[in-house]
């Protein structure tokens, strides 16, 4: 059974969190299943809007996919809410993505 498999069951199972969309966005993002990776990614930071980590992915994914203006948009919420809890690497780097997407268009 793979990770997305393992994580399909349990969110079919009832249990759904923010950590578990993240975790199914990462493993989609990996298979570049973007569109599947940007729904659970979209429903992690929908229940928990200051989970930083899940802005940034969702940013990385929506580039992949070429939905430049909706990761400009995730990165510039996920710089936010990095700025606000004291993570300062999330938000450099988000800075720098941000940056990089702005120059290009």
């Amino acid at each position: 059974m793979t990770a997305v498999e393992r994580f399909e069951a349990i969110l079919i199972g009832g249990t759904d969190s923010p950590s578990l969309r993240f975790a199914l966005g990462a493993e989609y993002a990996k298979l570049k299943e973007t569109s599947q990776a940007i729904d659970h990614l979209r429903s992690a930071v929908v229940q928990d809007p200051e989970f930083s980590a899940a802005w940034k992915l969702l940013g990385k994914v929506q580039v992949e996919a070429g939905l430049v203006e909706e990761a400009i948009d995730s990165y510039r919420k996920g710089i936010r809410v990095a700025t606000q809890h004291g993570d300062i690497q999330a938000s450099r780097e988000m800075k720098v993505f941000l940056k990089r997407l702005q120059n290009a268009n």
